[in-house]
């Protein structure tokens, strides 16, 4: 069995600079991406069975490992 820790959720605060929501928006999104909340949002809208678990960690470990080999390969 796959044991899963509860979600570590915590506050994302962006400062607005000379009222430019604009910006400050555009920040607060790229927080949201970087901290990977999409993400969980996303898996988290529906039931996933361990088999599907299973199978979307191995099709990301696999991902991982050819960027990691193509940067090996390409010296970056």
């Amino acid at each position: 069995m796959v044991k899963r820790g509860r979600d570590n959720l915590k506050a994302i605060e962006v400062k607005v600079y000379d009222n430019d929501l604009e910006k400050a928006m555009r920040i607060l999104k790229k927080k949201i991406q970087n901290d990977g909340l999409f993400k969980r949002l996303k898996l988290k809208k529906s039931y996933e069975k361990p088999s599907e678990y299973r199978r979307r960690k191995q099709r990301e470990a696999l991902r991982r490992q050819r960027i990691a080999a193509a940067k090996k390969r390409y010296g970056r």
